[in-house]
């Protein structure tokens, strides 16, 4: 899930530099501060051109620890896109980093630009990330495929989306000179219902790329919890998800607006790719719409699959625990007295 943390300024001047620079390898990114921080530079002592491979063992596996999420941005092709993501979550990491840095790996790539990332990699395992392990992902993976269609299509709304304003009216979504979208009435009818206390606990709406249109989906009523939620969100296609939570913490009764974003990788084929494309772009517009219509969320998440909304992620994001310091501790005196 998505909750708020941006890239810092260093960050997105390292990363500049990085793009500049093509005798730099890589850079390492982690989470401090809420923010997205760069953490070192990978840059090839070799005088002669070093290959991807050898780069690897020799800049980034010193710097991989078995405890320790990561985040890796590597320079692994000649052409564009040059660039690989990699999440490294090792499953003996904290539970709250594991799901932090898992959380927030969309981010990443968004705020840097997608545009310059050819692939994202997921890994848990300290061998995945040796040049032997990049061989049997690339085996797996097929990657030497090409992707021109996807590719063409990706360019095609990164132009839209430079072009995009910021203007939306209750009627129509304007994603720049060439896309608009209309949304239906009866979405923003829900979304204004899900606006007012008591109203409909749940809003969710769709893109219908055959008529171009914001559509509101069909729902049976308002889940009453976390995991009905889940199984109420499609696994098959992108959804926009309004939904009002109500809870108990500390005695009280509260009933916050949650927005989720979700974009499974599931359904392939280059229609599929298409249509997953044009929600990032939608995204902002949408939550504009809502806001004109009264609706604002108190919290915001983005996940790719349903299934990584948990009931003890959603809380840890709007109940984080207060991190308590110890004051000095007088040292025990001998003998336990």
């Amino acid at each position: 899930m998505q909750s708020g943390i941006s890239a810092s300024k260093e960050l997105v001047s390292q990363f500049n530099d990085l793009l500049g620079s093509p005798s730099t390898f890589g850079l390492l990114v982690t989470i401090a501060n809420e923010q997205l921080q760069p953490l070192q530079t990978l840059t090839s002592t070799s005088s002669g051109s070093s290959s991807f491979a050898s780069n690897v063992d020799a800049l980034l596996t010193p710097h991989i620890k078995e405890k320790e999420a990561l985040y890796i941005i590597l320079r692994r092709y000649d052409s564009s896109p040059a660039l690989v993501a990699v999440t490294y979550v090792p499953d003996t990491a904290p539970v709250r980093q594991k799901m932090l840095f898992a959380a927030t790996r969309l981010t990443l790539v968004r705020e840097l630009g997608s545009e310059h990332f050819r692939e994202t990699i997921f890994a848990t395992t300290a061998k995945e990330l040796t040049s032997q392990g990049f061989e049997k992902h690339d085996a797996h993976t097929k990657l030497d495929a090409p992707l021109t269609e996807e590719e063409k299509s990706l360019g095609e709304v990164k132009r839209a989306e430079q072009e995009a304003g910021s203007g939306t009216s209750k009627r129509e979504i304007h994603l720049g000179t060439h896309m608009a979208m209309p949304m239906g009435e009866d979405a923003l009818e829900a979304l204004r219902g899900l606006a007012e206390e008591g109203g409909n606990g749940l809003v969710m709406l769709k893109v219908n790329p055959t008529s171009e249109t914001i559509e509101l989906v069909p729902s049976s009523g308002s889940p009453s919890s976390i995991a009905d939620l889940v199984q109420a969100i499609s696994t098959t296609e992108p959804r926009f998800t309004f939904y009002r939570y109500t809870h108990t913490h500390n005695g009280s009764e509260e009933s916050p607006v949650l927005f989720f974003y979700t974009n499974p990788s599931a359904n392939g084929g280059r229609v599929a790719i298409k249509q997953r494309m044009l929600y990032p772009l939608m995204k902002r517009a949408v939550l504009e719409v809502a806001s004109k219509e009264g609706l604002n969320p108190d919290k915001k998440f983005e996940v790719e699959e349903p299934s990584e909304i948990t009931e003890d992620s959603v809380l840890a994001e709007l109940h984080p625990k207060a991190v308590q310091s110890r004051g000095f501790a007088r040292p025990k005196r001998p003998g336990g007295r």
